[in-house]
C-alpha cells in the first residue's frame, strides 16, 4: 500500500528503467533499517524472486505447492499484506513493491511470522504483470491505496485506468476478483467509472449500495486509514469479478 503523501522524486534512480508509461509505484525516500537489512540476508534467499521477462512465472516452483494465487500491487511497509497472508493460509500471495525499506519490512514480518505463502518481486508490478504472468493465471488482485495524484493535471498518472484494468482482467481466471481500496473519494469515483466500462468484470454488489463493497474481513485497517476515519474521512472498497467458468 503506497502512502499517497510521499512525493515523487524529480529524477528516477539509475537502477530502475524509466519508461514513459503509468507505473504501479511512486518512488519514495527512506532508509533501510538494520533489522530490515538483516531480513534481506536471512529471508531474502527464500522469499525474494527475481524479475524475469524471459519466462513465465512458475507458481508451483516458487511456493512449493498448488494454491490460489493473488497478486498484490504496492504493499508499502507490508503490515496489511502479512495480516492477509496469515488469515488466508490457503492462498499464495505474489507481492510487488519497489520501495527497499518496505520490502525489507515485509521480509521481516513474513520470515519472523513463519508465513511461507508470501513471495516478493522488487520490481514494477506493471512489468511483472506484462512479462511474467500469463492470461488467466491469477485468482485475485489486490491494489490498496494507490497514489491518487490529487492534482487534475496529474490524473493521467493514476494507476487505475481503462487499459490497465483490462490487462488485469485478462490475467484473472474465470471467477477471479479485483479488490481496490482508496481513501480519496474522487479517485474512488474514477475507479468505479473505469470498472463499469470494463466488460470482462462485474460488480459483486448492486448499485443500490452505490457500487462500493463493504470492507472484506481479510483487509485490516491501516494506521493511515484509522487516522482518516477518526477525522471523518471515508474509505471505499471495490470488489469486482470476472465471469465464472461455464460448465
Amino acid at each position: 500500500m503506497t502512502d499517497p503523501r510521499h512525493a515523487q522524486p524529480r529524477t528516477p534512480p539509475t537502477d530502475v528503467p524509466y519508461l514513459r508509461q503509468v507505473k504501479s509505484y511512486v518512488l519514495r525516500a527512506g532508509r533501510t533499517t538494520t533489522a530490515q537489512a538483516k531480513a534481506y540476508e536471512q529471508y531474502g534467499p527464500r522469499l525474494l524472486l527475481p524479475f524475469d521477462k524471459e519466462r513465465p512465472f512458475d507458481a508451483r516452483a516458487a511456493f512449493g505447492r498448488d494454491a490460489p494465487l493473488v497478486l498484490e500491487i504496492g504493499f508499502g511497509m507490508g503490515g496489511a499484506t502479512a495480516h492477509i497472508a496469515s488469515v488466508r493460509p490457503e492462498d499464495n500471495f505474489l507481492c510487488c513493491e519497489v520501495h527497499e525499506p518496505g520490502v525489507g519490512a515485509l521480509l521481516k514480518l513474513a520470515g519472523d511470522g513463519g508465513l511461507d505463502n508470501i513471495r516478493i518481486v522488487r520490481h514494477d508490478a506493471v512489468e511483472v504483470l506484462d512479462h511474467m504472468l500469463g492470461e488467466a493465471s491469477l485468482d485475485g488482485v489486490h491494489i490498496f491505496f494507490p497514489d491518487p495524484w490529487h492534482k487534475t493535471k496529474h490524473h493521467k498518472r493514476r494507476l487505475i485506468q481503462g487499459p490497465f484494468v483490462n490487462r488485469l482482467a485478462r490475467k484473472l481466471k474465470p471467477g477471479g476478483y479485483l479488490h481496490l481500496a482508496t481513501d480519496w473519494q474522487p479517485y474512488a469515483e474514477q475507479m468505479l467509472e473505469v470498472l463499469r466500462a470494463e466488460p470482462l468484470l462485474h460488480n459483486t454488489v448492486s448499485d443500490e449500495h452505490g457500487g462500493y463493497a463493504p470492507k472484506p474481513d481479510y483487509r485490516p485497517l491501516t494506521k493511515f486509514e484509522n487516522r482518516g476515519l477518526k477525522l471523518g474521512h471515508g474509505v471505499w472498497d471495490l470488489v469486482w469479478r470476472t465471469a465464472p467458468k461455464t460448465p
